[in-house]
């Protein structure tokens, strides 16, 4: 193998790494040293903190963000079908038909199973009918 061809990465590697060591070594030389009491507190919009920042969440908002997650990708996918659409002709409408259809299968499934539903009646009967 010919080595001439990696020295443009060797090269661009070496100067990631000068630059990520100016970055920190002058911040370390001019940036301030201060050890008031309110340095180590916790700051946020101006504003002190009051209690602990350790509550716990329900779980439906973790499924919640994964579901956001899920349909945001779709939207990825969806756009990138609507650029290539004069390439991909009809079979790749009938491929982003069939995407859609499945994720709204998915997205009534949600539904149905409650996972949508941050009502106390819809979790109370979650709660009793488990018992």
């Amino acid at each position: 193998m010919e080595t001439t061809l990696y020295w443009p990465f060797l090269i661009y590697v070496g100067s990631s790494i000068c630059v990520i060591a100016g970055m920190l070594g002058g911040s370390y030389i001019l940036g301030q040293r201060h050890m008031e009491r309110e340095t180590g507190e916790p700051f946020e919009s101006g504003i002190l903190p009051t209690g602990s920042a350790r509550i716990r969440l329900s779980i439906q908002f973790y499924l919640v963000g994964m579901l956001f997650v899920i349909f945001d990708l779709e939207v990825v996918f969806v756009v990138a079908w609507a650029i290539a659409i004069r390439e991909v002709g009809w079979s790749g409408y009938i491929g982003v038909v069939i995407f859609i259809v499945i994720l709204i299968v998915g997205l009534i499934y949600e539904y149905k199973s409650g996972t949508l539903d941050f009502g106390r009646k819809k979790l109370k009967t979650l709660i009793e009918g488990k018992q």
